[in-house]
């Protein structure tokens, strides 16, 4: 009865905070509902999702949030609408930016977002979430060997990627073009204390850009060979390949398109485990020095984001499959996708950050002269003054793979952690078949058509060691 009555009294402080939404904490209101998760509870996730969301009109993050927690609940066509929802409100934003009148308010958007805080400025998703969300939405679809339906989706993650490169090119021209003409040409390497580490990591600066998936690319390869069409298969495997040439499985995907058929009791296998939450996003205070026109340098306390990686979920790469030990790939990470799209975003934040910061100095140094007694040299800290800490947390972080033939029939499957559990029976009676694993703190989802055999609904959520 105590964790019950726990979490009531939890949903009824969630009430009384949710409207206030200028002090809203998000990282906070995901960690209760990501914990829910972790504890194979996805419909007590969902409602400390709509606690916190009471408002009738709901923002886009909502909708990227309840998606991911339906589809782990097993309720693929209602995680469908809720992704629809999603996708449908990044359209509308893209094409209505294109008004004049769009275009004045995003603008306003940005100079109070200057002026005040990132927070305050309308959450457009980054874009590594728009990508994945339609290669989530393929997933899906796959799950239940709908693969017409997944080409679909894939074919809008291809349209949104170029229609991406085209938009950030022209931001990052617009913010060099603002740098220059400020005389501001301050990098994030300049700032002290900020974790420059993390951002000029190896991984990171290996990737092409932070909205481009492998995955993605690679996925679309198997599911246009899977609906019989080579002439766009072969394109989705050479981007993967062009995208991460070290990982020699793409590779070997595109030799295998010539290779002899299946046999007729055999099925080309993609295995799917997806481990672990996106990244938080947290803020760190930085000191940064600004030089009023009169001499006075006042130190100006201000904000910056920055990556904190998921640590619930332990690590593996391997799956078993019918009492073998079959290695998997890792070919994708959200962390350093969200990482390469912060570095590549920092100019921008800097431009926005430090222009605060010289606001803050000149009230101060305007203080300072008008009471020499009482001067300060160090700006007095702004609640407001605080880094945009949203971002997609039930996304999953790590994306593995394995691909094999497999007899048409019935089979377990497990992950090497959860000897504890029984394996799980899957159906294999596709000629191509996708199966999709959710490894999550220490518990197992699994959903789609391969695990309608299982005797229960308990056993889409196995318990690891």
């Amino acid at each position: 009865m105590r964790p019950c009555l726990l979490f009531l009294l939890m949903l009824a402080a969630i009430v009384q905070l949710s409207g206030c939404g200028a002090w809203r904490n998000y990282d906070l209101e995901l960690q209760q509902t990501t914990d829910q998760l972790k504890q194979g509870n996805p419909e007590g996730a969902l409602y400390v999702l709509e606690a916190y969301n009471p408002d009738e009109e709901k923002d886009l993050l909502y909708y990227f949030e309840k998606g991911a927690v339906l589809s782990l609940d097993g309720a693929l066509a209602q995680s469908q609408v809720a992704w629809r929802s999603a996708e449908q409100m990044i359209i509308q934003r893209q094409d209505t930016l294109q008004t004049t009148t769009d275009k004045l308010l995003a603008a306003m958007g940005d100079h109070w977002g200057s002026i005040i805080n990132d927070k305050v400025r309308r959450y457009e998703g980054y874009d590594y979430e728009k990508v994945m969300l339609t290669t989530q939405m393929a997933l899906n679809q796959l799950a239940e060997n709908d693969f017409d339906g997944a080409r679909a989706d894939i074919k809008k993650t291809h349209e949104r990627e170029a229609l991406i490169a085209r938009q950030r090119e022209l931001e990052y021209e617009r913010v060099e073009d603002a740098a220059k003409s400020q005389g501001a040409r301050v990098h994030y390497t300049d700032l002290q204390g900020y974790p420059v580490v993390m951002l000029d990591s190896p991984a990171v600066i290996a990737l092409k850009n932070g909205y481009q998936s492998a995955f993605s690319h690679y996925l679309a390869g198997f599911t246009y060979e899977a609906l019989g069409e080579k002439d766009l298969a072969a394109p989705g495997y050479r981007q993967a390949i062009e995208l991460r040439p070290d990982i020699t499985f793409f590779q070997q995907a595109l030799k295998d398109l010539d290779s002899p058929g299946l046999k007729a009791d055999e099925s080309d296998v993609l295995i799917i485990v997806q481990s672990g939450l996106a990244p938080a996003r947290s803020s760190v205070r930085v000191p940064y020095p600004v030089k009023l026109a009169d001499g006075q340098v006042i130190v100006a306390n201000i904000s910056f984001p920055v990556m904190v990686p998921d640590t619930s979920t332990a690590s593996f790469n391997r799956v078993n499959i019918d009492g073998r030990q079959k290695a998997l790939i890792a070919v994708n990470s959200i962390t350093d996708m969200s990482l390469r799209t912060l570095r590549d975003d920092m100019p921008g934040i800097v431009q926005r950050t430090t222009y605060r910061a010289f606001l803050a100095a000149d009230v101060q140094g305007t203080d300072n002269r008008r009471n020499p007694a009482k001067a300060s040299y160090v700006t007095h800290w702004d609640g407001f003054e605080h880094a945009d800490t949203r971002t997609w947390r039930t996304l999953p972080n790590l994306t593995q793979v394995v691909r094999l033939r497999l007899k048409k029939g019935d089979h377990l499957i497990s992950l090497p952690n959860t000897q504890s559990a029984s394996p799980l029976k899957i159906r294999i009676d596709q000629n191509r078949q996708v199966i999709a694993l959710r490894a999550l703190g220490k518990l197992i989802y699994v959903n789609g058509s391969a695990f309608q055999s299982n005797p229960s609904l308990e056993s889409r959520v196995s318990g690891l060691k």
